[in-house]
């Protein structure tokens, strides 16, 4: 089936006795069993439910894997991931990675002998020189804030060889876009609460693998740690994820309006997104068929960051990202708040760059809020 396709009917065969055209939801917390070692597939809710592996199953399709892990959060998620981890390990994240998995890196890995490194860039790293604690790499592509873009299939190909496993935060362009197993990552994650959900009224995470072995880690995560998603939170997940694929063509193709114009704004003095640069531009062509619908900008010298932000009408000002609304998000303070001053001077958080997510309203009338803004914004 056709993506579009797949996100209506690709969760479930509907073969149930009534054959519902929606899927229940099953909210009991543990299932009888016929009689003693005569186990059935669901017996208690953090090891296995149904409607939370409707979703999964779902999400693996879309995914084209074969195995797909919903957890109650996107840093859930994160947390199952890290926790294949051993005392000794080290991991590369992107030096603009998100401020939630910065903030658990710097703070908790050290708790565990684990240790983090911050690169500035996975195309141009030399894999071959990489200390041998170095264990997996974390990349985010297209990255948050500054839309910095990784070729994924080249840096798989290298860390393979040197035995480092990939991990891909693909949150940013979901499977509607990007397909990071495909493209030799060994693990994919996802904060779900985003463009999946895609209405801010879901908290959800998402890992996604095809190796077997790493199947079994993640259920005895899911079992263990216990941060699974909510029958209701899965069932809710696979009614928002019907509409994906139409409210990711809006997305872009208003995201690509706004690009646009602000690139010939003279108010705005740089814009971040993943076509931004040549280099970039053929990557995130060959790996994606799309662009997503978040981008970044600083203002020219002469507009005022708060005064622009205060000014805006349609765009809320809110940490997330991803949904039917726009949003407008001070990165500095309000999602890599955690990163200390230095490390945001020396990464490129400036004080007044901006990240705006593009929702699904008019572009016409988005677009006309960005001009009133700027004009007010001027010093």
């Amino acid at each position: 089936m056709k993506y579009d396709t797949e996100v209506i009917h690709g969760h479930h065969s509907n073969k149930e006795a009534n054959r519902a055209v929606v899927p229940p939801v099953y909210l009991s917390t543990t299932y009888a069993q016929p009689g003693l070692g005569e186990y059935q597939p669901y017996m208690y809710i953090r090891g296995g439910n149904p409607t939370r592996a409707a979703l999964e199953a779902l999400v693996a399709g879309l995914e084209g894997a074969q195995y797909a892990f919903a957890f109650s959060s996107g840093m859930a998620a994160i947390t199952a991931v890290f926790n294949l981890l051993s005392a000794g390990d080290r991991v590369l994240l992107n030096n603009n990675v998100y401020g939630g998995t910065f903030r658990y890196v710097s703070h908790i890995f050290k708790h565990h002998s684990l240790a983090y490194q911050l690169v500035d860039t996975f195309n141009d790293l030399d894999f071959e020189s990489l200390s041998p604690d170095v264990k997996a790499i974390f990349i985010e592509t297209p990255s948050n804030p500054l839309l910095q873009v990784t070729d994924i299939r080249k840096a798989a190909e290298q860390a393979h060889k040197q035995g480092i496993k990939v991990i891909v935060d693909n949150t940013f362009m979901t499977s509607y876009f990007q397909k990071p197993l495909g493209l030799g990552a060994d693990i994919v994650v996802y904060s779900a609460t985003k463009y999946y959900a895609g209405h801010s009224d879901i908290l959800a995470g998402l890992v996604v693998v095809n190796d077997e072995a790493l199947a079994e880690q993640f259920h005895f995560f899911q079992k263990t740690l216990g941060n699974v998603l909510s029958p209701q939170d899965s069932y809710m997940l696979q009614r928002s994820i019907k509409t994906l694929a139409l409210r990711m063509e809006r997305h872009e193709k208003n995201a690509q309006a706004v690009h646009a114009y602000l690139t010939a704004h003279p108010g705005v003095a740089t814009i971040f997104y993943p076509t931004v640069h040549d280099e970039e531009r053929r990557i995130q062509e060959a790996q994606s068929t799309g662009n997503g619908a978040v981008l970044s900008l600083i203002l020219a010298e002469d507009r005022d960051p708060a005064r622009f932000i205060a000014a805006l009408r349609l765009f809320d000002l809110a940490v997330s990202l991803g949904s039917v609304e726009s949003l407008v998000c001070h990165p500095a303070t309000m999602t890599h708040e955690s990163f200390p001053l230095e490390l945001q001077k020396k990464v490129g958080i400036a004080e007044n760059l901006i990240r705006l997510s593009i929702g699904i309203e008019d572009s016409g009338d988005l677009i006309a809020d960005l001009e009133q803004a700027l004009a007010a914004a001027k010093i």
